[in-house]
């Protein structure tokens, strides 16, 4: 009977750690899109990401840094080069 008690109650501790994995964690706000001359403010870099390509080509990248004035994350998508671009002649 104590295995069987055990069985289910790990299974709804599973479930409910399940719930937490499927919950919406993205950022409220939308992502801004650069645009030649907009003032930025980045205290600190966090992450640059861009998508993985094998040829050369202009992706869209994203920054998400530490903005200086308000000192909360914010991110920035910029348009660039790839970096296969670095790779080939």
């Amino acid at each position: 009977m104590n295995s069987r008690v055990l069985l289910v109650s790990s299974a709804f501790v599973c479930a409910a750690f399940s719930e937490f994995a499927l919950a919406d964690t993205t950022s409220a706000q939308p992502v801004a899109s650069y645009h030649y001359g907009m003032p930025l403010h980045v205290g600190k870099v966090i992450a640059l990401t861009e998508p993985t390509t094998l040829e050369c080509q202009v992706v869209t990248a994203k920054m998400t840094y530490i903005d200086e004035q308000s000192g909360r994350p914010a991110e920035l998508a910029y348009r660039k080069l790839s970096d296969a671009c670095s790779y080939q002649n």
